[in-house]
């Protein structure tokens, strides 16, 4: 018996060994990632690509001079300070020294500035000794929370090239194709764990899980429809929150606000109400999303449920009989996005119940657009600024930082009656079994540099 008991305890400390072994951080090897965006340009101020994807990918490369946590609460990334002066609208950043961009070329205030201004022509931007000055008009008091955005990025630009200052160097890019980044052993903030970042753009959900399975990739973007899905044989999933939002966008100048009675109004209205949100998410998506009445989620404010996202078809038949309507209008989506075409068709068939007629077209001349829109902080309204600005509504107007603040700009922009929230989607990757310290932030973007492999790649 007592060698019975000495033999467990020797298996029991060799099992910690290895387990401890399996779970300690290593660096080396190749990190593969597939992704359906397909960028043309990896310039940070062109934002070009709208994606969960493309705002984890970017950072890799280009740092910012803030960056913000989980809880909305800034750190320094390039500035080590910064401060403003009465009224906000002069705002002074001090430039951490010492850092250098990927080709060996000092970060400076000067170059911090160009970038700057490449992004915002708007901005007034200059050097002043180790600090940036930015001027703007009219006075922002979030400027700090905006720099955090991708867009905001710094880069240098010479001579056609485009050069960071993030953990990895560009090796190879081929556009839209192809982004090998390459871990940089002097970065500022301390090196990545993997080596290499392969990264193969331009590919569809069925052909990554098939990359997947096939062991030839080990971060994979799923369908929202496969977001609930836990552990399969070969991968693991990990979703998010509901973080990227699907809405209609009328793209003509109806001003409804100004008159909530007139024909447009009671179309939009109709349209609205015929919707069956909760059947898209629980057909179509298999759960994987929320039925949207807002422009932001309900873990990000608490409020959302104030918001109606309940079909009434009766209501809207109502609607739809108080109006005359000649012609089909035009709903456009894109259609490389299968989600986007069977969504499209459902709206389709919902307004035909109410008696509103549809018609779905590539990009001409549309009336409606379904798209897509991730959000672009975990900042309330940074987030409802910057889906205002995507959408084509006004800037909503801020009077203080309360929840009972934000919901009132929100509301406002609802009311217009330009945009018709439908879905909030959640995202999800595989990820192979030798992947090991997955983490995301609240607003879905990947965490790359922490992660690290189990096992060394060929």
């Amino acid at each position: 018996m007592k060698r019975f008991a000495l033999l467990l305890v020797v298996a029991a400390n060799l099992l910690g060994v290895v387990t401890s072994a399996a779970t300690r951080p290593r660096y080396g090897g190749t990190l593969r990632v597939t992704t359906r965006i397909a960028p043309t340009s990896l310039d940070p101020a062109v934002g070009q690509s709208e994606s969960i994807a493309w705002h984890s990918i970017s950072p890799l490369i280009f740092d910012s001079l803030v960056t913000l946590d989980d809880r909305g609460q800034l750190h320094p990334g390039l500035a080590v300070s910064w401060q403003s002066e009465p009224g906000n609208q002069r705002w002074q950043f001090q430039i951490r020294s010492g850092v250098k961009f990927s080709d060996g070329t000092p970060v400076t205030p000067d170059s911090v500035a160009a970038s700057l201004r490449a992004a915002n022509p708007r901005w007034k931007v200059f050097s002043a000794g180790d600090s940036v000055i930015i001027e703007c008009d009219p006075p922002d008091s979030q400027l700090p929370l905006e720099l955090a955005l991708p867009r905001y990025a710094i880069a240098r630009r010479d001579a056609g090239r485009l050069t960071g200052s993030g953990p990895f160097v560009v090796n190879r890019w081929d556009p839209g194709k192809r982004l090998v980044l390459t871990a940089r052993e002097e970065y500022w903030s301390g090196r990545a764990f993997v080596d290499v970042i392969d990264i193969e753009m331009g590919q569809g959900f069925r052909e990554q899980l098939v990359a997947l399975d096939a062991n030839k990739a080990d971060v994979v973007e799923l369908a929202p429809e496969q977001a609930r899905r836990g552990v399969s044989d070969t991968y693991h999933v990990e979703t998010s929150a509901p973080v990227e939002l699907m809405a209609l966008v009328f793209t003509k100048d109806w001003q409804t606000s100004a008159d909530p009675e007139s024909e447009d109004a009671r179309l939009h209205r109709a349209l609205a109400l015929s919707i069956d949100r909760t059947s898209m998410n629980e057909v179509l998506l298999r759960g994987g999303g929320d039925p949207a009445g807002g422009l932001l989620p309900n873990w990000m404010t608490g409020y959302s449920f104030l918001f109606p996202a309940t079909a009434d078809l009766n209501r809207a038949q109502q609607l739809r009989a108080e109006f005359h309507q000649t012609g089909s209008l035009l709903l456009s989506y894109d259609a490389a996005d299968p989600l986007e075409r069977v969504v499209a068709e459902r709206v389709l068939l919902n307004a035909r119940d109410a008696g509103i007629s549809l018609q779905l077209t590539g990009s001409y001349a549309p009336d409606v657009r379904l798209i897509r829109l991730p959000l672009a902080s975990v900042d309330v309204q940074i987030s409802l600024s910057d889906l205002a600005a995507r959408l084509g509504l006004p800037q909503p107007r801020f009077s203080g930082g309360g929840a009972s603040d934000t919901y009132a700009a929100e509301n406002a922009l609802l009311q217009m009656q330009r945009a018709i929230p439908l879905l909030y989607l959640r995202t999800a990757v595989g990820l192979a079994p030798d992947v090991r310290n997955w983490t995301a932030s609240r607003d879905g973007n990947w965490h790359l540099p922490d992660l690290w492999l189990a096992s060394e790649k060929p």
